[in-house]
Parts: C-alpha cells; sequence; structure tokens
C-alpha cells in the first residue's frame, strides 16, 4: 500500500485516479526499463519512484499519456 507521497495530493497535480495509475506504471515500467541507468531493482521500488517523482513535481502527465 501507498503511503507516501500521499494519493489525494498526487491526486490534485494529475487530475483523475486513472490518469494516476497509468502515469505511475509508465513511469515504473520505463525505470525497470533502464534498471542499470536508475539503479532500480525491483518493480515495488520503481513504483515507489515514480510516485515520488510525480508529487516533487518532476514527472507531469499530459493528455496523451492516457
Amino acid at each position: 500500500m501507498l503511503i507516501h507521497p500521499p494519493i489525494d495530493r498526487m491526486l490534485d497535480k494529475v487530475g483523475c485516479k486513472y490518469a494516476l495509475v497509468s502515469l505511475i506504471s509508465k513511469r515504473a515500467r520505463f525505470l525497470l526499463d533502464h534498471q542499470e541507468e536508475h539503479k532500480t531493482e525491483t518493480s515495488a521500488r520503481a513504483v515507489s519512484k515514480a510516485s515520488t517523482e510525480i508529487y516533487a513535481g518532476d514527472i507531469e502527465a499530459r493528455s496523451d499519456d492516457y
């Protein structure tokens, strides 16, 4: 279960739950595909890193992302 970053605050940045899930999964897949560069070991860590990046504003949703 994802506790940090708070899901409700990420929803404010993205707009809807579907877009949030889509964005997190796409970013996590990218991190897993490039694990040598990003030092990500497991899918759970990739999801956490993707969520943290969205919360920090490093990754933003576009309408073509979902």
